[in-house]
C-alpha cells in the first residue's frame, strides 16, 4: 500500500513539475513577446542593414533680377533611437541627466504637451527601448534651428540617439503669378512648365546613407556611411514679376468683361526675344478663372491676325504696293477666284487701299491680294510661311508646345481654295507665341527672334550654362516691305478695327486685331 502511494505521490509531482515548467514558458513567452518584443525585434532587425537614396535639394527657379519664383521649403521630422548606445552607458547616465532639460525645451518649443507629458513619454520610450521614437514632425527649419541647441540634442546623434529626417515642400513665393510657365513640381504626376523643362538641372544628384532597419520598417543611420546628395542647380529666367502682375490683371480683366473661355498674353522683349511676362486663363465650370493650361503654346485658327503673314508675302512678292485701291464693294461678300469671300462688317467705302483693307481687316481685300499674287502658284503662299516660321514649332524652353499645321496647298482649284481661305486666317493652325514671333519681327526691322525663358543655370551663385538671344531670320523681307507692315498695323490703331480701343491712348501703338470662328478640332466649323 504504501508503495503504491510512493507511486502516486511521485506521479503528483512530476505531473504538478511539468505544469509549473508550462507555465514558466508560457510565461517567459508572454513576456518576451510582450514586453520586450520591440527590443528583441529591433535587435533581430538591426543585423539588416541597406543603402538608402538621399533625395537632393531642388534648385530654385529665379526671375531676372533673383525673386524666387519657385523654391523648396525643407521640413524636418524628429525621431529617437533610445537603443543608441550614447544613452544607455553607464546606465543611462547622459539620459538622466539630459531628461529635465530637455523636455522643458522641447515642451516651450512645440508648445503642445506639458514638460511632464513630454518627460513621461521619454521615459517610456527609454524604457522599452524604442528604436525610432516619433518626436516630432514637420518642423520649420527656423525650429530646427532652436532645436538643435537644445541639451542632449547638441551632443550629436550618436550619444543623444536623435534621428533627423529632411524632407522638402515646393513653393511658389508669388502664389498663383505665371503659375502654368513656373510649372508644378510633382511626386506622382508629371511636372509642367519650367519645372519639366529644366528638370534634370532642378532635381541635382541623389546621395545614399546606410541604414539599420528596426522594427516596423524604421531605418536607423549607420554613423560615417553616408554620401551627401548634390543639390540641384538653380535656373534664372526672363520673366520680369512687376510685369507678370499687370499682365496678369489686364488679362483677368478682359476676361471677366468679355465672359471668354480661354485667353492669354505674352510679352516679349523685341530685340532679345526675352519673354518678360505670360499669362494664360481659362473659365472653369463654376465661371471662375485659372491659369489650368499654356494656352500660349497652344495651336489654333489666328483668325485675322494671320492677314499680317498674308501682307509681307504679298508685298514681298511684289505684285501690290500699299496704296493700292481694292475694290472690295459695299456688300461685304464678294466671289474671288474659286470661292464666296465674307467680311464680318461691310467695308466703309467701296474702295480701299491695301494698307486700309489691313486695317479694316477686310477678308475680301486680303483674298483679291493674295489671289492676285498667287493664283498661278498658290504654293508660293505656303512656301512664305514657312519662310515666315509657321510650319515649325517657335523652340521656346518649355516643354509642351504644340506643333502647327498648315493646309496643303496644290497647284490646282483645290489648292487655290486652301490659300484664299489660309490667306484670312482658317484652315491654319499655329500658337499665340507663333503669332507674337512673326510681329515681333516686324517691330524688329524684320529680324526674327526665338522667344526664350531662361538667362542662365548657376551652381552656387558660379553661372553653369548661359543662353543668348537666338536670331532665326536676319531679314525675313525687304526692308521696305518690314516699312510698309508697320504703317498698316499703325493704321489699324488710328483709323481701323482698333480705333475706338486705342482712343486717346497716350503712346503710339501698332498691332491687328482677330477674330475666328470656332474650330470643331478638325478645321471644321
Amino acid at each position: 500500500m504504501d508503495i503504491k502511494k510512493d507511486i502516486l505521490w511521485r506521479a503528483y509531482l512530476s505531473f504538478l513539475g511539468v505544469v509549473v515548467f508550462s507555465l514558466f514558458v508560457l510565461g517567459r513567452a508572454f513576456y518576451i513577446q510582450n514586453v520586450q518584443g520591440e527590443y528583441w525585434r529591433g535587435l533581430s532587425d538591426s543585423m539588416h542593414q541597406k543603402y538608402v537614396e538621399l533625395d537632393a535639394e531642388r534648385g530654385t527657379i529665379f526671375t531676372e533680377d533673383g525673386q524666387m519664383l519657385s523654391t523648396s521649403i525643407p521640413y524636418y521630422d524628429i525621431y529617437i533611437d533610445f537603443g543608441a548606445e550614447g544613452l544607455r552607458d553607464k546606465a543611462g547616465k547622459r539620459f538622466r541627466e539630459n531628461l529635465d532639460s530637455f523636455a522643458i525645451a522641447v515642451a516651450g518649443l512645440f508648445k503642445d504637451k506639458s514638460v511632464a507629458a513630454y518627460k513621461a513619454d521619454l521615459k517610456q520610450g527609454y524604457n522599452k527601448k524604442r528604436r525610432y521614437f516619433p518626436l516630432r514632425k514637420g518642423l520649420s527649419f527656423e525650429e530646427y534651428k532652436e532645436f538643435r541647441t537644445f541639451p542632449l540634442v547638441r551632443l550629436g546623434r550618436n550619444k543623444s540617439g536623435v534621428i533627423v529626417e529632411e524632407r522638402s515642400k515646393r513653393l511658389n513665393p508669388f502664389g498663383l503669378l505665371a503659375r502654368r510657365t513656373i510649372g508644378l513640381s510633382r511626386e506622382n504626376a508629371q511636372n509642367v512648365g519650367l519645372e519639366r523643362t529644366y528638370d534634370t538641372m532642378l532635381v541635382g544628384q541623389k546621395g545614399k546613407r546606410l541604414v539599420r532597419m528596426m522594427a516596423g520598417g524604421a531605418a536607423v543611420p549607420v554613423e560615417g556611411y553616408e554620401i551627401e546628395p548634390e543639390n540641384g542647380k538653380d535656373v534664372y529666367t526672363t520673366l520680369d514679376i512687376h510685369m507678370q502682375d499687370i499682365v496678369e490683371t489686364a488679362l483677368m480683366k478682359m476676361m471677366v468683361q468679355s465672359e471668354s473661355q480661354t485667353g492669354t498674353v505674352i510679352l516679349m522683349e523685341t530685340k532679345t526675344g526675352k519673354i518678360k511676362a505670360i499669362a494664360n486663363l481659362g473659365r472653369l465650370k463654376d465661371g471662375s478663372y485659372s491659369e489650368t493650361m499654356n494656352y500660349a503654346l497652344q495651336t489654333t485658327e489666328p483668325g485675322s491676325t494671320i492677314k499680317l503673314a498674308t501682307l509681307l508675302a504679298v508685298l514681298d512678292h511684289g505684285s501690290s504696293k500699299e496704296a493700292d485701291l481694292v475694290e472690295v464693294g459695299s456688300a461685304g461678300r464678294q466671289y474671288v477666284g474659286v470661292r464666296n469671300i465674307n467680311d464680318a462688317e461691310r467695308s466703309p467705302k467701296p474702295m480701299l487701299t491695301v494698307r486700309e483693307c489691313f486695317a479694316h481687316s477686310s477678308n475680301v481685300g486680303l483674298a483679291k491680294i493674295a489671289y492676285k499674287a498667287f493664283a498661278d502658284k498658290p504654293d508660293v503662299y505656303r512656301s512664305y510661311l514657312q519662310k515666315f516660321h509657321m510650319d515649325k514649332p517657335t523652340g521656346v524652353d518649355l516643354l509642351g508646345e504644340s506643333a502647327p499645321r498648315l493646309p496643303k496647298i496644290k497647284r490646282n482649284k483645290e489648292g487655290l481654295h486652301a490659300m484664299l481661305t489660309a490667306a484670312f486666317g482658317y484652315a491654319i493652325q499655329v500658337s499665340p507665341l507663333q503669332t507674337l514671333m512673326l510681329y515681333n519681327a516686324v517691330a524688329n526691322n524684320g529680324k526674327m527672334m526665338r522667344p526664350y525663358l531662361v538667362n542662365s543655370v548657376k551652381a552656387n551663385g558660379v553661372t553653369r550654362k548661359e543662353f543668348s538671344p537666338v536670331v532665326l531670320d536676319e531679314n525675313l523681307v525687304k526692308p521696305s516691305v518690314i516699312e510698309a507692315a508697320r504703317r498698316s498695323m499703325e493704321a489699324v490703331i488710328t483709323e481701323g478695327t482698333a480705333k475706338n480701343v486705342f482712343k486717346d491712348f497716350p503712346i503710339p501703338v501698332a498691332g491687328k486685331t482677330g477674330t475666328a470662328h470656332v474650330s470643331d478640332g478638325t478645321v471644321g466649323y
